[in-house]
């Protein structure tokens, strides 16, 4: 997978997550207007999440080969 399509697979998965969020919240009929702080910060969180975890199984499936994001997750 080439760092643009690892990208747009990112983003999709991190929208995912912010989706299932919302829709466990019944907020989807919302205007945007109306969500919270908190709202936008448990949403930031899931997509964070999701991130972290596709991260790790990348750095897992090909070890060395990701220093960037192994910088990233480990410091």
């Amino acid at each position: 997978m080439s760092p643009d399509e690892w990208q747009a697979h990112v983003t999709r998965e991190a929208a995912k997550e912010i989706g299932k969020w919302l829709e466990a919240r019944g907020r989807l009929n919302r205007p945007i207007a109306s969500i919270r702080l908190t709202d936008l910060e448990a949403m930031a969180s899931a997509a964070i999440s999701r991130f972290v975890v596709l991260a790790s199984h990348k750095i897992r499936e090909a070890p060395g080969r990701h220093a960037e994001l192994e910088n990233l997750l480990m410091g």
